[in-house]
C-alpha cells in the first residue's frame, strides 16, 4: 500500500516524532543532544518556525511545531540531513541513522495543544531520564524547564503556550504544573501518537454511537482531531492535489514553466543557468522555483539541477518570492497563462 501524502498548510500544528532506525540510538552523549538543538534552533529562528513543546530521548524526539514560511518537510530534511552526517562522522559509521520517514501528525489546535505539551514533555519521566516532575522541570533536553523558567531556549514559543493557564507568569506556571501532574497519572496515551478514525472521532464508543445514528465519522493516520477538523483538513488538501493534476492535465510541467516564465522576464533559458546576478534572472529564477515547488511539487533539488544551482539556492528563491507580493502576482499571473480554465479564476 502506497504511502500518503504529508498534510501542510501555513500555520498547521504538528506533533513529529523522529525515530532511530530499528529503535537505535541517535544521542549516545549530551554533546550529540547539544548539536542536535543548535541546528534545530537555527532552522526554526530562520524559518520562523514557532516549537511549543519538545523532548530529546535516547532514541527518539518529539517535537510540537507550527509552519512558519518554510514547509515542515523542508525544516526536517535540513535538521535530520545535517545532524546525521555530523553523528556518521563523529562515531565513524555509515549508513541510515533515521528511520526512512519521521512521523507528522496534524493536529486540531484547541482540542490537542495543551494535552501534547504535556504528554511531550512527561516523556522523560516515563522513560526514567528524571525521577520525578521536579527534577522535569530543570531537566535541560525537554521543553518543560523553559516553560518553567529554569532554562531559556529563545526558539521556545513558552509565551504563547502559558497564555492557556494563566493571566500571571506565576499562575500560569503554577496551573501548567498541576496539569502535567494530572497527566502523568495516565500513562502512554497512545491516542496522542496518531490519528485514525477512532482516535480522531474519541474512540470506539463514539464512532458505535455515531453509526447507529446514521453518522460516518472521518479519520485519517495523518491527522489528530475532531472529524470536522479531519473532513475539513482532507477537503483542502484535495484542492491542492486537484489544481496539481489540472496542471499536469493541461501539460505543465518544469520545462513549461521555464519557458513560460523566460518569455515574461523577456531573458532566454540560457541565461538562467549563468552566475549572472541581473535582477530579472535573479527574479526569474525565484518565480520558477517558487511556481516548481509549490504548484508543481517538484523538489527543490529537482529545480537545482535544472537551473545549474544548488539546493540552497532555491530555498533563498523561494523566500525571495514569499516575502514578495509583486513576485506573488507575476507568478499567478504565469499559472493563469499556462492553465486558463482554472475554476476558480473562471469565477472571479
Amino acid at each position: 500500500m502506497p504511502r500518503q501524502a504529508r498534510i501542510d498548510a501555513p500555520g498547521a500544528l504538528h506533533h513529529i516524532i523522529i525515530r532511530g532506525i530499528e529503535r537505535r540510538a541517535i544521542f549516545r552523549d549530551d554533546k550529540d543532544r547539544e548539536d542536535f538543538l543548535e541546528r534545530l534552533s537555527g532552522l526554526l529562528e530562520e524559518t520562523t518556525t514557532p516549537c511549543y513543546a519538545w523532548a530529546l530521548m535516547t532514541n527518539h524526539v518529539h517535537l510540537l511545531l507550527r509552519t512558519g514560511k518554510v514547509p515542515i518537510a523542508s525544516v526536517m530534511r535540513r535538521l535530520l540531513t545535517g545532524y546525521a552526517v555530523k553523528f556518521n562522522r563523529r562515531y565513524n559509521r555509515h549508513g541510515h541513522l533515521f528511520q526512512n520517514r519521521y512521523k507528522s501528525i496534524l493536529c486540531e489546535e484547541d482540542a490537542y495543544l495543551i494535552q501534547l505539551v504535556a504528554y511531550i514533555h512527561l516523556n522523560p519521566l516515563r522513560v526514567g531520564m528524571v525521577k520525578d516532575i521536579a527534577s522535569l522541570r530543570v531537566f535541560p533536553y525537554a521543553g518543560q524547564s523553559a516553560l518553567m523558567g529554569k532554562m531559556s531556549f529563545l526558539w521556545q514559543d513558552t509565551e504563547y503556550v502559558l497564555r492557556f493557564f494563566g493571566k500571571t507568569l506565576k499562575e500560569a506556571r503554577r496551573n501548567l504544573e498541576s496539569h502535567v501532574m494530572q497527566w502523568a497519572s495516565k500513562g502512554r496515551c497512545p491516542e496522542l501518537t496518531g490519528g485514525g478514525l477512532i482516535r480522531s472521532s474519541g474512540g470506539w464508543r463514539v464512532v458505535k454511537e455515531a453509526a447507529r445514528n446514521g453518522i460516518q465519522l472521518k479519520g485519517d493516520e495523518r491527522m489528530l482531531g475532531s472529524s470536522e477538523f479531519v473532513q475539513k483538513t482532507l477537503e483542502e488538501a484535495e484542492e491542492t492535489y486537484t489544481r496539481k493534476m489540472r496542471l499536469q492535465f493541461a501539460g505543465v510541467d518544469l520545462s513549461r514553466v521555464i519557458v513560460a516564465v523566460c518569455s515574461h522576464f523577456g531573458i532566454n533559458d540560457q541565461e538562467l543557468i549563468t552566475t549572472s546576478k541581473r535582477q530579472k534572472i535573479a527574479q526569474a529564477r525565484a518565480v520558477i522555483s517558487h511556481i516548481a515547488t509549490q504548484e508543481l511539487l517538484v523538489t527543490g533539488s529537482d529545480v537545482a539541477r535544472r537551473l545549474n544551482v544548488d539546493r540552497s539556492a532555491v530555498s533563498r528563491a523561494i523566500r525571495r518570492v514569499e516575502g514578495n507580493p509583486n513576485l506573488i502576482k507575476e507568478a499567478g499571473s504565469i499559472l493563469r497563462k499556462l492553465s486558463p480554465d482554472d475554476p476558480k479564476e473562471s469565477q472571479q
